[in-house]
């Protein structure tokens, strides 16, 4: 129960993160959940995430599962609004500004300026999760050869991620 104020504090500020999508506050969400506060270990939470990319529904989800890991039931819930809902207020409030600002000159400098740093964030938490997902010359080399499946014959990553688990199983 005492860890319910930590967590509304850490992903209501891992909310306001998020710009350019959740994977942006990853890097931020491991420093604070495993090296801050150890709510778990860094493969817990790279589990965690695969785990949260087979479900249906945003990839952040996981979230619920760490508030779930440090504070129960009570935990999961306070995390799942305190993650979304700054976001949420905040793109309400902006979409609703924005569109009052529809002829403003600054309007597409803006826009232009935050799309390398939204690819910058992602980035940032895709370099984050290779750290913790890649550790060997095999899940090197799994990596790499998804990333050009990926690129070159646009397949679902969901059916990537299931080979990948149905690969992992049969190697038992």
């Amino acid at each position: 129960m005492n860890q319910i104020p930590a967590l509304i504090r850490v992903f209501a500020y891992l909310s306001l993160l998020t710009v350019g999508g959740g994977m942006a506050a990853f890097p931020e969400l491991k420093i604070l959940t495993v090296e801050v506060h150890k709510w778990l270990t860094f493969p817990q939470l790279i589990h965690l995430y695969s785990v949260g990319q087979m479900a249906p529904g945003p990839n952040m989800m996981m979230i619920v599962a760490v508030g779930q890991w440090a504070g129960g039931l009570l935990g999961a819930l306070v995390v799942l609004v305190a993650f979304f809902g700054p976001t949420a207020i905040l793109a309400f409030i902006v979409a609703r500004l924005w569109k009052k600002l529809e002829k403003w000159p600054w309007r597409t400098s803006i826009q232009e300026g935050l799309a390398p740093v939204s690819i910058g964030l992602l980035l940032a938490g895709c370099f984050t999760m290779a750290k913790g997902a890649i550790f060997g010359v095999e899940t090197a080399a799994i990596a790499v050869g998804v990333l050009l499946i990926l690129l070159q014959y646009k397949i679902n990553p969901a059916i990537l991620v299931l080979a990948g688990a149905v690969i992992g199983v049969l190697s038992l």
